[in-house]
This record gives C-alpha cells, structure tokens and sequence, in this order.
C-alpha cells in the first residue's frame, strides 16, 4: 500500500511466456498489493508461465485484441478492490520498478493519471527504439497536444496508472478493442477533466518485446488522427461520439458481463470474455 491505498498492477498478456518471469521478477514486491493477469489466447506457454509463479490469471476463450484484454484487466481489478490500477505490459520492455513512484503520484492526490514517458530524458532512443516509430511518435503527439490542448511528451506509453475513480468514470466500453484503445483512454482522461501526469521511463526494444507491424502501425495512426478530430468537434458542439459519452452503460462494472461459461479453466485460472453487446 501506498498512503493507504491499495495498488494492483494488471498485465494485459498476449504471447508473453519468455519475458513473464523477468517483470514479475522486478515488480516492487513491498508496494504491490495484487497482480493480475489476463491472457487473450496466448499460443504458448504464457498461462502456464504465470501459474507458476503464482500470479492470479484470468483466460479469454478467444482472442479479442489489446482494448479488450485491457477492459477484462480494469474490471478485474476494480473486483480486486484497487483504490490505484497500474497497467504494465509483461514484454519486460518497460522499467516494473516504476510501479512505486507512478503509483504513488496517485495515491500521494497528486494526480489521476500516470504515463510512463519513453520521450522524457530521450529514453526512447537509448532504448533504440526504431526511428520510424520515434517519428511517428514525436508526430502524432504534437498533432494532439495542438487538438486537445494538452503539453504531453508521448500518447503512446504502454506503461500508466490510473486511479479507481478514472477506471469507473470513463466511457471505457465504446473504445476499440484494437490497439486504439490505449490513445482513446488517454483522450477520455483529457476530456473528463482528469489531472494527466508524466514520468520518464527507460525501455528497451529486443526480439522478444512485443511490437506491432508497420501496417498495423499505420492504422493505429489514423485512428489516432481521427479520435483527436472527434474530441475537437466534441468541444466545439458539433459531434458527441460514444467514447466521450456520460452514458453509465458505457462504464466498466464489474457485474455488468454474463457469467464465463465453457470448458473448466486449469487451477489457479479464471475464464474470462466479454458479452458480444459489450465488445
């Protein structure tokens, strides 16, 4: 616990056995109260991986994608009853032991939001990150600083904290259960008045750390043109897209998804999916 507050760190898992070990290993073991983990379908030996540790593990039926897989984190770890929910790809890419000080910049009242920044002190270079990604990054960023009127160094993080209350207010079910989700999030935050904070995080690009493709990149692009758009012509009056909805049905609660059902999951896992009226 930090300040009294009840920190659970969440994987969002998708292929993760070879790099499991590694950040479970770095996880600030005093400060962490829980760890959750949700694997979308891995083909390998991720479930296994975790049980071994002892990580409690939640299994979709199916693959969903990346939003989804964060959705079933969040509202497991509202279940948990976590006052503060840092997110953390268990690809080893990003620095586990930040969990302390991200967590504890929400806990502290500080802030609502953290983002690990892989801009910040230049960590994303000397993690040699791919110059295509950097640019895109320094890009798109800009674009939506301009758009949302925010001073962020990177919307792309794949490491952040959330308070309970940020979880439980978002309008999280209309995001994409791509990898949009994630910019999607950070834009909700903005628009509903959270306060958005940064830290400079080092990470490190390998073989085994997971990546998306330059295609698959491209897409994730234009959505994330496309959203900043959205939010600006929802400040202006002229759209009310879903994903900037104050519709409680929009929200993560976790006794609003059908009972899993299906073949029984191993010891130590949970079956885990989403309704199909909720994806």
């Amino acid at each position: 616990m930090l300040c009294g507050k009840r920190i659970v760190v969440v994987l969002p898992a998708y292929r993760a056995a070879k790099t499991l070990h590694s950040t479970w290993e770095s996880l600030p073991k005093e400060t962490v109260d829980a760890t959750l983990l949700v694997d979308d379908a891995s083909d390998d030996a991720t479930v296994k991986t975790a049980q071994a540790i002892g990580i409690r593990t939640f299994v979709h039926r199916a693959n969903l994608g990346y939003g989804a897989n964060q959705k079933t984190c969040y509202r497991e770890a509202l279940q948990a009853q976590a006052d503060v929910i840092v997110m953390l790809h268990p690809d080893y890419q990003y620095e586990p032991r930040l969990v302390t000080p991200m967590a504890g910049m929400i806990a502290s009242g500080v802030y609502d939001v953290v983002l690990g920044s892989r801009i910040l002190g230049g960590t994303a270079l000397k993690g040699k990150m791919p110059l295509y990604k950097y640019v895109s990054n320094r890009f798109l960023t800009a674009i939506q600083n301009a758009l949302l009127g925010a001073k962020l160094s990177e919307y792309h993080t794949g490491y952040r904290a959330f308070s309970r209350t940020v979880i439980e207010s978002l309008p999280l079910l209309a995001n994409s259960d791509d990898f949009l989700f994630d910019n999607q999030m950070i834009t909700q935050a903005i628009a509903f008045g959270f306060r958005v904070g940064e830290i400079s995080c080092p990470t490190k690009y390998f073989p085994e750390a997971s990546s998306i493709n330059f295609r698959r990149s491209f897409v994730y692009g234009l959505g994330v043109l496309a959203t900043s758009i959205m939010y600006r012509l929802w400040r202006w009056g002229w759209l009310r897209p879903r994903i900037f909805s104050q519709r409680p049905t929009l929200r993560l609660n976790p006794d609003y998804y059908d009972s899993p059902t299906g073949q029984q999951s191993p010891p130590g896992d949970e079956q885990s999916s989403l309704p199909q009226d909720l994806r």
